[in-house]
């Protein structure tokens, strides 16, 4: 017991060792920067662009009363934030509405070399970089494109775009949950009188929603704060928080107020997060 007793804290301090180099990354590239931001947020916006004393908290009154979508006497005007979770949200329920069957496709399949080819098909396009992809998307929505619909340069085409984008990370969660799903409750569902709606209602979706809500964190995150999608597809009307944030800290911007954006956009970041693990508290 004596032996087991010391042998604990050196099990401890050699975990600790190993897990310090990752510590002092995350600590010199993450929340060094981050703590900056925060200050930056709260100085004096200069003629220059950059902060300064005095410390003061317009940058954040700006935010809310320039950015925030608000009704005038023209009808509701958008404003930078609620226009990002308008078109994150908008993207959400599009791959939740294309992935969702599309997983369920894929986990189905009995011959594993048909599963296993449908699921590479998904994580193909990660093969080429983003910002090709998205090139590719604006070709095909240009003028000489095959979906020259008239809607490049729209929030429309900023939607389209990130569901090309962000689809697998749709799929994926949800298609790991489905892989585990036991359709024999289906056929129990059935037997006691359940159509297929309501055998899906009562038994397929409950038992799958960790993948759903997996996923819907894993798409709206990254498209909340995405600039180079509304940047190319959007134009003016499809510009989102990221662009905002990015056009304060070029040139002769309002870096204070860029923080603040940044500050926000993490914010909400953090309460989708939250409500996940506050969700995944109560699964397990």
């Amino acid at each position: 017991m004596a032996s087991l007793a010391k042998a604990r804290p050196r099990e401890k301090s050699r975990g600790f060792l190993l897990a310090l180099p990752a510590i002092l990354w995350l600590v010199l590239f993450f929340l060094v920067p981050l703590v900056l931001v925060l200050f930056m947020s709260f100085l004096t916006a200069q003629n220059n662009g950059t902060g300064n004393f005095p410390l003061t908290l317009k940058n954040y009154q700006r935010v809310f009363e320039l950015f925030i979508g608000k009704f005038r006497e023209d009808g509701w005007r958008w404003g930078a934030i609620d226009k990002s979770i308008y078109i994150a949200f908008l993207t959400t329920i599009g791959c939740l509405v294309i992935g969702y069957p599309l997983a369920f496709f894929i986990a189905t399949r009995k011959n594993p070399a048909i599963r296993q080819l449908t699921l590479f098909l998904i994580i193909l396009p990660f093969w080429t970089n983003f910002l090709v992809r998205t090139y590719a998307i604006q070709t095909i929505m240009g003028r000489e494109g095959i979906l020259h619909w008239g809607i490049l340069l729209t929030r429309e085409a900023v939607i389209i775009g990130l569901i090309y984008g962000y689809l697998p990370f749709m799929v994926l969660p949800i298609y790991a949950s489905a892989e585990r799903f036991d359709f024999r409750y289906v056929e129990a569902a059935h037997d006691l009188g359940a159509n297929d709606l309501w055998a899906f209602i009562r038994v397929v979706l409950p038992m799958t929603l960790p993948g759903v809500i997996a996923g819907c964190i894993l798409v709206f995150i990254p498209t909340i704060g995405v600039f180079v999608t509304p940047d190319l597809l959007g134009g003016t009307e499809g510009l989102m928080i990221g662009n905002m944030i990015t056009d304060k800290f070029k040139g002769d911007g309002n870096q204070p107020l860029g923080s603040a954006l940044s500050m926000v956009l993490m914010a909400m970041v953090m309460i989708a997060l939250l409500v996940y693990v506050y969700y995944g508290d109560r699964e397990s």
